[in-house]
């Protein structure tokens, strides 16, 4: 998982490729320099986070379960709703539908449209 000088922490789970930003500006180069138009992208919902993109170069309609679970609870993990007792809810869409309007902060996007999911922020095992 180094990824010194990079925006973003590189992680493979069942094939894919997981990127994981490091903070505000790294998130903005991650999601609108980085990732693709098709790529995933995920964040938690209503806590400051890393933004989550998973690379899908076959143009899959949807993640595998595994994948999507693990993608998420590395958004989860890599958030300040990391403590939480329960269950946080984190949103996927694709990368192309990720703006940021000029007003915006670094790091802050707007969604055109997502779904939602439920996990747990667990401590991925690579980086235990």
């Amino acid at each position: 998982m180094a990824s010194k000088g990079r925006p973003f922490r590189t992680v493979s789970f069942e094939g894919f490729e997981i990127l994981v930003g490091k903070g505000d500006a790294q998130n903005d180069r991650l999601t609108f320099e980085v990732a693709e138009p098709e790529d995933f992208w995920l964040h938690v919902v209503n806590f400051p986070g890393s933004h989550v993109v998973v690379r899908n170069p076959d143009q899959l309609a949807a993640l595998p379960p595994a994948v999507l679970m693990h993608a998420a609870r590395l958004a989860a993990w890599h958030s300040k709703a990391r403590g939480s007792r329960g269950k946080v809810e984190v949103h996927l869409c694709r990368a192309a539908d990720v703006s940021q309007p000029p007003d915006f902060p670094p790091g802050k996007v707007r969604l055109r449209r997502w779904q939602s999911l439920k996990v747990y922020p667990l401590e991925p095992p690579d980086e235990a």
